[in-house]
C-alpha cells in the first residue's frame, strides 16, 4: 500500500509540474488523457489508480510534449482561437512562451472556486450590478434580467433581491446561462426563498450557448429538434416545500446536463441543450405573458450580467 502511494505522489508531481509547463488546467488535462476531468482531483485526494491508469498518463504526457514546453492540444488551442498566430516552436535558444507567466487560476476550478468563497467578489460585484437598477425602465409584462455564466448563482441571488427592494410588486424574467451542472444545483439551492419571496417569478436556467441562450432557441436544426424543455410549476407556500420540489430536480440535471468537449478548443460543450423553468404555479395566471414558449423568446432584455473573472 505505501508503494501505491509513493506511486501515485510521483504520478501527481508530473502532472502538475506538466500542466504548469504546458499552461493547461489540471481538469482538461484529465480530460484529455484520461477522459475524466476531475482524475487530478481525486488523486490528490488519496484515490487509487491502476498500473494500467499511470502508464496511461505517463504515455499522455510523453506523447503530447513539445521541445519548448508547451502541449500540442495547447497550440491547437492557441491556433483555432487566433488562426493568424503563428505556432512555430520557439528556437533552441528562444525561452518557451509561458516563462515568467503566473498559473491563472481561473483555469483550474478548484482554485478558483475557493478564491471566490474565501474574498468578496461576488457580493462586490453584485453590489456594482445593483447599482445599475436605477437606470433600467421596464415595460410589461416583467423586468427582463439575463446572466451568463451565472455561476454558483451567489450574484444573480442577490441581484434578485436587489430587484424585490426596487420592483416588489413587477413579475421577474430571468435567465441564467451555465454549462456546469455543479452549478446548476449550487443556484437551484438559492431559489427557494426568492420564489417564496418574490413569487411573480419565472426563472430559466439553460446549457444553450451564449448565441442560442438570450433566445432561448438553437441555432441548428439537429439541436433543435433534440431540445428538452422542461417546466416546473411549483406547489405550496412555503419556502420548505419550494426547496424539497427543486431538490427532486437531481435526476433529470443528472440526465440532461451532460457534456462534452470540443474537440477544437478542448472546451466544454452541451450534450443535450436543455432549457428549465420554473415559476410558482398559484401566479400561473398573472405569469401567463411572461412564461417562455418553446420555439423561441423575445431577448429583449433590461439588464444583462456578464461577470467573468
Amino acid at each position: 500500500m505505501r508503494g501505491a502511494a509513493v506511486e501515485a505522489d510521483a504520478l501527481l508531481r508530473e502532472i502538475v509540474e506538466y500542466c504548469r509547463n504546458a499552461g493547461v488546467a489540471e481538469s482538461t488535462f484529465g480530460r484529455f488523457a484520461v477522459n475524466d476531468g476531475k482524475f487530478v482531483n481525486r488523486l490528490r485526494d488519496g484515490g487509487r489508480i491502476t498500473t494500467a491508469t499511470a502508464e496511461r498518463v505517463r504515455s499522455y504526457i510523453s506523447r503530447d510534449a513539445r521541445p519548448n514546453g508547451r502541449s500540442a492540444h495547447r497550440l491547437l488551442i492557441d491556433s483555432a482561437a487566433n488562426p493568424r498566430r503563428s505556432v512555430t516552436p520557439a528556437g533552441p535558444h528562444e525561452p518557451p512562451a509561458h516563462v515568467g507567466r503566473n498559473f491563472r487560476f481561473f483555469d483550474n476550478r478548484q482554485k478558483y472556486q475557493l478564491f471566490v468563497s474565501t474574498c468578496s467578489e461576488k457580493s462586490v460585484v453584485a453590489q456594482r450590478v445593483a447599482m445599475e437598477l436605477v437606470n433600467i425602465h421596464p415595460t410589461p409584462p416583467a423586468v427582463r434580467v439575463f446572466d451568463a455564466g451565472f455561476g454558483d448563482g451567489t450574484v444573480l441571488i442577490r441581484v434578485m433581491r436587489a430587484m424585490h427592494k426596487r420592483f416588489p410588486t413587477m413579475p421577474f424574467y430571468v435567465v441564467g446561462k451555465e454549462i456546469s451542472v455543479e452549478h446548476v444545483r449550487m443556484t437551484l439551492e438559492k431559489m427557494a426563498d426568492r420564489f417564496f419571496e418574490h413569487p411573480s417569478t419565472v426563472l430559466v436556467l439553460t446549457n444553450l450557448n451564449y448565441a442560442e441562450a438570450p433566445s432561448l432557441a438553437p441555432t441548428s436544426m439537429a439541436a433543435a429538434t433534440s431540445l428538452v424543455w422542461h417546466e416546473v410549476g411549483l406547489t405550496g407556500g412555503t419556502s420548505h416545500e419550494f426547496e424539497e420540489q427543486i431538490a427532486a430536480l437531481g435526476p433529470f440535471l443528472a440526465e440532461n446536463w451532460r457534456v462534452n468537449i470540443d474537440p477544437a478548443t478542448g472546451n466544454p460543450v452541451y450534450a443535450r441543450p436543455t432549457v428549465l423553468v420554473l415559476y410558482r404555479d398559484d401566479h400561473r395566471f398573472l405569469l401567463e405573458s411572461v412564461i417562455p414558449r418553446r420555439g423561441g423568446s423575445e431577448a429583449g432584455y433590461d439588464l444583462v450580467i456578464a461577470s467573468q473573472p
